[in-house]
């Protein structure tokens, strides 16, 4: 199993939410998170006076996947997720041990 944490921008979420439906993802996390990347944030001028906004607003979407569709998952969540431009986020794959439902005792891909 693989954990797929992929950092996007805010306005992005449905569309990606529904392409993860698509490729049959059941359950996902999401999480609001706030950070910067190599544009170290940027400036904004409101009623005239500029001040810089240092992190960045973004959300943070987990999901657990079968070895089998790491590759689907990851290309649902760039096809959609990129507008090609700076700040665009991340996705970090990471392999899971296991999973265990807390309700059923279930473990492994049936916990999914």
């Amino acid at each position: 199993m693989k954990k797929i944490e992929a950092i996007i921008r805010p306005f992005k979420l449905e569309d990606v939410k529904e392409a993860l439906l698509e490729e049959g993802i059941r359950g996902l996390t999401i999480t609001e998170v706030r950070g910067y990347g190599r544009q170290k944030g940027h400036k904004e001028t409101y009623r005239g006076a500029e001040y810089e906004i240092e992190f960045v607003p973004k959300l943070k979407i987990e999901v657990v996947v079968d070895d089998d569709i790491v590759e689907k998952v990851v290309e649902a969540i760039l096809k959609t997720a990129k507008t090609g431009q700076v700040g665009d986020g991340k996705i970090f794959i990471s392999s899971i041990e296991d999973a265990i439902r807390i309700r059923t005792d279930e473990s492994g891909i049936e916990a999914l």
